[in-house]
């Protein structure tokens, strides 16, 4: 494998800025379930979406197309937190990066947070001390796990955070990938690892796979933009504590190339035909939608449809949930 360019992945891809930030925030709480916009958008996919047509495509549609929104649940806010933290520690320099101060950061990080999505303090009100002290113990929990696993004093990450984006030739306008990595590490060598922190449990060997495929996507995306495949692919599992690892060859991300294109060969098909299914799982105990969901006696709301016949077109700008697994 011919060694990455780290200057080349650094004009290429993206790095997030409060721009981007604010922009992602934005397209996913815009529009309505009863008109789309005029002027016809470039539409992307990113890993989270992805999983969702997969899983289940009215989840999809919900969250894509009539782009309803979503309570925050505590689970995903932890995650949010912890990965803030996570990030901003390698602000500091290596000496300084310890456990307490990881976990002395929790509580300014969170009331950031607070700032930036008011709608958060739902989750823990006033009179709810003890829920809100507990669920911050589980977030310094995640922490101490993350330290047994990496000495962040020994790691200088090229990129954190990342947003990456490239598009392939294919379906009716190209398909337009992107996704925000969490953190990339270049070698000396020049070899490149692609690290992703996962706030859930590793999944078994027979989900490794499907736990892989975010990885294999964004590997399949830098890829695309240096043209050299990234060393290493690697998951930390904060739940218990689990690191999977994965070396991806180029025979690898063709395969993973050939999934999205089938994937969204898929999704354009349901477009046309304004049919997204529901398919019914065991996670739909957990789907913010179910009250509106046929498969449990609900009714979805009305298909969005174009103004000044513009086309439309799934607007899918990656958020927090590539993150938090």
């Amino acid at each position: 494998m011919s060694p990455p360019s780290p200057t080349l992945l650094r004009m290429t891809a993206l790095p997030i800025d409060e721009t981007a930030k604010g922009s992602a925030a934005s397209a996913e709480s815009a529009g309505s379930a009863a008109s789309v916009q005029s002027e016809p958008r470039p539409w992307a996919l990113s890993p989270s979406r992805a999983a969702d047509f997969m899983s289940c495509p009215l989840l999809y549609r919900f969250r894509v197309i009539d782009r309803l929104p979503e309570p925050p649940s505590p689970v995903a806010t932890r995650g949010t937190l912890v990965h803030a933290v996570l990030e901003r520690l390698f602000d500091v320099p290596a000496a300084e990066r310890t456990l307490q101060l990881a976990a002395e950061s929790l509580e300014p990080q969170w009331r950031q947070l607070l700032d930036e999505r008011p709608e958060l303090a739902e989750l823990f009100p006033d009179d709810d001390a003890r829920s809100f002290a507990q669920w911050l113990e589980s977030a310094r929990q995640l922490l101490e796990t993350y330290f047994s696993l990496e000495d962040p004093r020994r790691i200088e990450p090229a990129q954190r955070e990342l947003l990456v984006e490239a598009e392939l030739d294919g379906g009716s306008a190209g398909i337009r990938l992107r996704g925000f990595v969490d953190r990339v590490d270049v070698a000396a060598d020049g070899r490149v690892r692609i690290v992703d922190y996962k706030t859930g449990n590793a999944p078994s060997e027979l989900f490794e796979d499907k736990a892989l495929f975010q990885l294999k996507f964004y590997a399949l995306v830098m890829w695309r933009i240096t043209g050299s495949v990234p060393a290493l692919l690697q998951l930390i599992y904060l739940g218990d504590g689990q690191v999977l690892r994965y070396r991806p060859d180029e025979a690898d991300l063709r395969a993973a190339e050939r999934k999205v294109r089938a994937l969204w060969d898929a999704i354009e098909r349901a477009l046309a035909n304004q049919n997204f299914p529901a398919r019914p799982s065991r996670l739909c105990d957990w789907c913010a939608h179910r009250a509106i969901c046929p498969e449990f006696g609900g009714t979805p709301p009305a298909y969005p449809q174009p103004v000044a016949d513009a086309m439309v077109t799934p607007v899918d700008e990656p958020d927090g949930s590539d993150d938090v697994g």
